[in-house]
């Protein structure tokens, strides 16, 4: 065959998509175990992260629980989870592989989503900590914020998909993360949320009871994107963290 004929070009990039295309469904199907795997350990480790389950040193440093113990103290440190649907709440020791998103989104059909809830323990104090779900600048955001039975904030975790570095992606560096603990989710008896406010003359964050900490410099985008996430998840758990307050 002439190799310089556009019938043997043609032919050729065929060949080339079927070899290739198989070569990527081998390898998606193969390694699909471990890529679940994977996803399991790193939503256990956000979730303990949230809750101060980390190895973290020094001021600046984001430091998960390796993988190789995280299954463990997972089981340790979470005591149960549920699943709020509607009225309903159930127990699943499977909640925390939920996909959020597909279940957000059924409220655009007006249908009723799973959402899950995870209660931890620590020295002896309670912990119940509820995923997050949002859009940053260029896309999503998302994360687990972890809160008291009075509605304080002990922690949280923020993650993204493609915020701009150095910006919009500092959401997830420790500095910003840490200003969220001791922040109330509560103004007097309304669930607000937390705001992330450009110039709110509280640089360091001293102030806890303004619902407000303070924006990242040049990702005012990102930043409304956070404050929306955690609005949106506040009034989704709301009935449920009433309960939780009014058990005295």
């Amino acid at each position: 065959m002439n190799k310089e004929n556009n019938i043997y070009t043609v032919l050729f990039a065929c060949l080339m998509v079927v070899v290739v295309g198989s070569i990527l469904a081998y390898l998606a199907s193969a390694l699909s175990g471990k890529i679940k795997e994977n996803e399991r350990f790193e939503k256990q480790q956000n979730i303990l992260y949230a809750m101060g389950v980390n190895e973290n040193e020094g001021e600046g440093s984001v430091n998960f629980v390796p993988t190789d113990v995280v299954e463990e103290e997972f089981s340790t440190y979470i005591t149960e989870q549920l699943i709020i649907e509607g009225d309903q709440i159930t127990k699943d020791d499977q909640a925390y592989m939920i996909d959020l998103k597909k279940e957000l989104d059924k409220l655009k059909d007006g249908a009723t989503p799973k959402l899950p809830v995870f209660i931890g323990n620590k020295d002896g104090q309670t912990y119940y900590i509820v995923p997050m779900y949002g859009k940053g600048l260029w896309d999503a955001i998302w994360g687990f914020m972890a809160l008291d039975k009075n509605m304080v904030v002990q922690g949280v975790y923020f993650d993204h998909k493609a915020e701009t570095p150095g910006l919009g992606a500092n959401i997830k560096q420790r500095y910003f993360m840490d200003d969220f603990t001791g922040e109330s989710i509560l103004n007097g008896s309304n669930y607000t949320g937390i705001k992330v406010v450009k110039g709110n003359n509280d640089p360091v964050n001293e102030i806890k009871d303004d619902n407000e900490v303070d924006a990242l410099a040049g990702a005012t985008i990102t930043g409304n994107g956070v404050s929306a996430m955690i609005a949106k998840t506040v009034n989704l758990y709301k009935d449920y963290f009433e309960t939780l307050r009014n058990q005295g």
